[in-house]
């Protein structure tokens, strides 16, 4: 089952657009991790603004997950999936906006709570991550029908069945 959702030059654009959410938040945590073992405050102000970025870009990427999501047909596995996907990693954004929000401006370190967040937020991305690996490799969301290792390539506007020798 091939559904397709917003393409640039012949690729998804979510999946393009996840990277950078994912790197940031992920991030900011180990940044936390590093202020509190260190004692210095750099680090929390880092990853305050790392996670005020991948929220945006969160936000971003969602929007075209949504539009992929959409194209999905209905009353199948993959748009069930989909749909806890989307759920998961909604949840790790309001995680993190509430992490972000819990930050005090100045504070030497950031309060646990805001790193318990983050921690949770990042150990749900993990599980909304592998959802949307499922609906790729395991249910061929996203996948070019007739994609093979020699198909031609996807700016050239022909169909991925046809072989490039």
């Amino acid at each position: 089952m091939q559904a397709h959702g917003v393409k640039v030059l012949g690729h998804p654009i979510h999946p393009m657009l996840i990277v950078f959410p994912l790197g940031l938040l992920v991030t900011s945590l180990v940044f936390d991790l590093i202020c509190l073992g260190t004692g210095d405050p750099t680090w929390s102000l880092v990853a305050k603004y790392m996670i005020g970025a991948g929220v945006i870009g969160g936000l971003i990427a969602a929007v075209f997950g949504l539009m992929d999501w959409l194209a999905i047909p209905r009353g199948t596995r993959a748009k069930a999936i989909g749909a806890w996907h989307g759920s998961a990693n909604g949840i790790v954004v309001l995680l993190f906006v509430g992490s972000w929000l819990l930050r005090v401006p100045g504070a030497a370190q950031p309060p646990a709570s805001a790193v318990a967040l983050s921690f949770i937020g990042v150990c749900i991305g993990a599980v909304g991550g592998w959802l949307g690996g499922e609906l790729v490799d395991r249910l061929g969301i996203g996948v070019d029908e007739g994609a093979n290792p020699n198909a031609p390539s996807s700016i050239s506007g022909v169909p991925a069945t046809r072989r490039v020798a």
